[in-house]
């Protein structure tokens, strides 16, 4: 673990280990039962990360600061990216199995002036089947002048009885470039008949800001199979299985270049989609994937990403590795 020489402020609060509460969301209001078992924050339930990346005396960009709670673990960046071999790349692994209810995570990823840096997770996100309370998950993103990132997490996989709720707070100078994506499965396809759409609730807010403080957008869906409209409805999912949601923060001239070199289609006979359109206050682009599997709709997110660092940074990203 790393010394902390970052001094900053997320949200209203120092960084450290805060608490990860949203029993005010009033779609969360079914599910505040307290655990049978664990309760909600125990030990190994309560996973904190706060990772802050910074240029050294050459101008490296390197993870400077690491601070990390069970059951999240991040050992160190690797270098092994073949066309921007000075790109730190990062994954989240996890120690415990799939999220349960009572679980909260809260995730501070930071990036100091012209540091860069490539972040995923070890394997996709499973949350269980819940039975009294819900799994959460806060993130804070910040980015200072000039800064670029790329955030890819792997698929989230929701069970039977699934109840989730992530809120991201996306900080971007103007100067900064961030690349945020999520990729949500309808559920374990393949599992027995299959649990596509049979969780309860998955609630999913994306809020990005500048470093005054001042709003950009706000994006918020929450899907509720049993309860309000089926997914399967045209407009909706529709017959796709999987939704892949970027949300690309960029200054206004490269937002433009992008939004133009990205073509939105609809191929029937391959079963995928995409879709591209601009953020409000001229905060950069949002683009949308969908389609039946998981390795598809990933590939397209990758080809979109590779779009985005030729445009800001003058690098294509190479092709991905055969075991991912």
């Amino acid at each position: 673990m790393k010394n902390n020489t970052f001094d900053y402020q997320i949200g209203n609060r120092t960084a450290g280990v805060p608490e990860v509460n949203f029993d005010d969301a009033r779609e969360m209001h079914p599910y505040l039962a307290p655990p049978e078992a664990m309760y909600v924050g125990a030990p190994g339930k309560h996973g904190y990360l706060r990772m802050g990346f910074e240029l050294d005396s050459e101008g490296k960009s390197i993870l400077r600061d690491l601070e990390r709670r069970v059951p999240i673990i991040v050992q160190q960046e690797l270098y092994f990216d073949r066309e921007w071999k000075e790109l730190p790349c990062v994954y989240i692994l996890s120690s415990g199995g799939a999220n349960i209810d009572g679980d909260r995570y809260q995730q501070d990823i930071y990036l100091k002036k012209d540091a860069f840096a490539w972040v995923s997770t070890g394997a996709a996100t499973k949350l269980s089947e819940m039975v009294r309370n819900y799994s959460g998950m806060r993130q804070n993103i910040t980015l200072e002048e000039g800064s670029y990132l790329e955030f890819m997490p792997e698929p989230v996989i929701p069970c039977r009885h699934t109840r989730f709720i992530c809120d991201s707070v996306l900080t971007v100078h103007p100067t900064a470039t961030l690349f945020y994506s999520e990729v949500y499965m309808g559920g374990r396809k393949y599992y027995k008949e299959g649990e596509m759409f049979v969780y309860d609730i998955l609630s999913v807010c994306c809020r990005g800001k500048r470093p005054d403080g001042s709003d950009l957008f706000r994006e918020k869906f929450v899907v509720e199979p049993g309860r309000l409209l089926n997914p399967r409805q045209l407009g909706i999912m529709g017959e796709f299985d999987v939704f892949a949601n970027v949300i690309v923060m960029t200054p206004p001239e490269k937002a433009d270049e992008i939004y133009e070199r990205t073509t939105a289609y609809i191929n029937r006979k391959e079963k995928i989609a995409a879709g591209i359109t601009k953020l409000p206050n001229k905060a950069g682009v949002l683009f949308k994937v969908l389609g039946m599997e998981p390795q598809p709709v990933k590939k397209i997110v990758r080809e979109f990403s590779s779009i985005v660092r030729e445009t800001v940074k003058g690098i294509k990203v190479a092709e991905e590795f055969p075991w991912r």
